[in-house]
């Protein structure tokens, strides 16, 4: 539990330095791309990392045979939560400019990349 609450914190840290960086570079770059954009696509990555991480977590209270099955389920929620919001993004709000684009897969990959080190650096010690 007190790993899941670091995790929670370090999570709204990497959204709050996204969002304040956001705030300060897009205005420079006059693109199609706002902060109210940013904002909304990095707070769904946000909120499917944070459901992964709490089932994660939540198996890492289990048996060890569990512990595998809620790692596994926690990455393939993630990876088809992430599919959803990507046909959110570029389909349905149709944000299929070439800085849309970029943004989406940045925020992509500094989240998961996040969920990656934290799951590893959890799992160091354990054997699936």
């Amino acid at each position: 539990m007190k790993f899941l609450n670091k995790t929670i914190q370090l999570l709204l840290l990497l959204e709050l330095l996204v969002l304040v960086s956001a705030f300060f570079f897009f205005p420079f770059t006059g693109g199609e791309i706002n902060f109210a954009g940013v904002a909304l696509l990095s707070s769904g990555f946000m909120v499917i990392t944070l459901v992964a991480m709490v089932l994660f977590f939540r198996g890492q209270m289990k048996d060890p045979s569990s512990q595998t099955m809620h790692s596994l389920v926690a990455v393939v929620l993630k990876f088809l939560l992430e599919l959803v919001l990507a046909l959110l993004w570029f389909f349905v709000a149709k944000k299929t400019g070439m800085s849309s684009v970029i943004l989406f897969f940045v925020l992509y990959l500094a989240f998961t990349l996040f969920s990656v080190l934290v799951m590893v650096k959890t799992l160091k010690n354990n054997i699936l």
